[in-house]
């Protein structure tokens, strides 16, 4: 519980890819490109803790499932601010709503990102994977085709 604990701490860091990050143009897509390498190599350097996180939030502890809650919210919240940022300007549509997009896109991120390995059993190298979840990232945020 402690090892998890050190990860929920730096999966809170998590944040700091998103945070204040512009959404528009080619930043836009760097910042989608920054989440997406940054969530990855996160759950790829702590793998086999995740896994027993996963597993024990799974089965109901409390304990697992508010240290899963702590890594995936620091970046659904800023997610959820980027959208209402992006809504405010009117470069967003407000049916949209902000908190349902970033929870999708986080619980997106956490699945392929747990499921790596299983991806190059299909044929898909990192290289490709990568870019084409920036690029569904940024659909889901900004609605837009991004500017590279």
């Amino acid at each position: 519980l402690e090892i998890a604990e050190e990860v929920a701490k730096e999966g809170a860091g998590l944040t700091e890819l998103v945070a204040g990050r512009p959404w528009v143009g080619k930043a836009g897509w760097q910042t989608a490109e920054e989440l997406v390498e940054g969530f990855l190599d996160f759950w790829r350097r702590n793998d086999a803790i995740l896994r027993v996180i996963d597993l024990g939030a799974a089965e109901g502890d409390k304990r697992f499932y508010k240290i899963r809650m702590k890594i995936l919210n620091s970046v659904t919240n800023s997610l959820t601010d980027s959208v209402k940022e992006l809504q405010a300007k009117g470069r967003v549509d407000k049916d949209i709503s902000p908190a349902a997009m970033a929870g999708s896109l986080v619980a997106m991120l956490a699945a392929v990102a747990s499921h790596q390995k299983g991806f190059t059993t299909w044929g898909v190298k990192q290289a490709e994977l990568r870019p084409n979840l920036a690029l569904l990232v940024h659909l889901g945020i900004t609605g837009k085709k991004p500017t590279k």
